[in-house]
């Protein structure tokens, strides 16, 4: 925003906190500007005339910055977060990786659960897919996948989310369109 002399039009519409003034040229409104102690500001610079406010710029400012902060402070940006499993896992680990994934879930996250292969793991990858099924047993009391687990490279893993959440995958999708009778494909 220009402020002040940085303001080089010939005319200017002028504006106050009361409404418009009028055209008027720049000089005229710096003048005026000066005799209230205020700021002359160009609100839209691509109007023709350029529309300029008297107003105190300092407080505008402070304002805008405060309003921003507080939108900022109510979003919640749900995050994701990973739990790594093995596929040699003990029943005492996997109950410690059941609790932390509970607390990621109450805080509004979504989890992924990955199983990484290591070496000659990765001819039976079937035990991975055993240990995220026994994992999601664990866990479906307050947790529910959003989709299938999938191999990815050398490591199988799938998303939690919080139960009941709306969240839907694509064969959920699909399943119930075909119970609808309607096709979006």
């Amino acid at each position: 925003m220009q402020v002040n002399e940085e303001i080089r039009d010939e005319k200017i519409l002028l504006v106050d906190e009361n409404g418009p003034i009028g055209v008027r040229s720049a000089e005229e409104g710096m003048q005026i500007a000066i005799q209230r102690r205020l700021d002359l500001v160009k609100i839209s610079p691509n109007a023709s005339p350029p529309v300029c406010k008297i107003m105190d710029y300092g407080r505008f400012c402070f304002e805008r910055k405060k309003k921003e902060k507080e939108a900022k402070k109510k979003q919640h940006v749900a995050g994701l977060k990973e739990v790594k499993l093995s596929v040699r896992i003990d029943v005492g680990d996997l109950n410690t990786k059941c609790k932390q994934t509970r607390e990621f879930i109450s805080a509004g996250n979504k989890v992924k659960v990955s199983v990484k292969f290591r070496g000659r793991e990765l001819q039976h990858t079937e035990l991975g897919f055993d240990v995220l099924d026994n994992f999601c047993n664990l866990c479906k009391e307050f947790a529910e996948r959003d989709g299938a687990p999938a191999l990815e490279g050398r490591q199988v893993s799938v998303v939690l989310v919080k139960k009941g959440s709306k969240l839907l995958d694509k064969s959920k999708l699909a399943v119930k369109n075909k119970k609808d009778g309607s096709d979006l494909s």
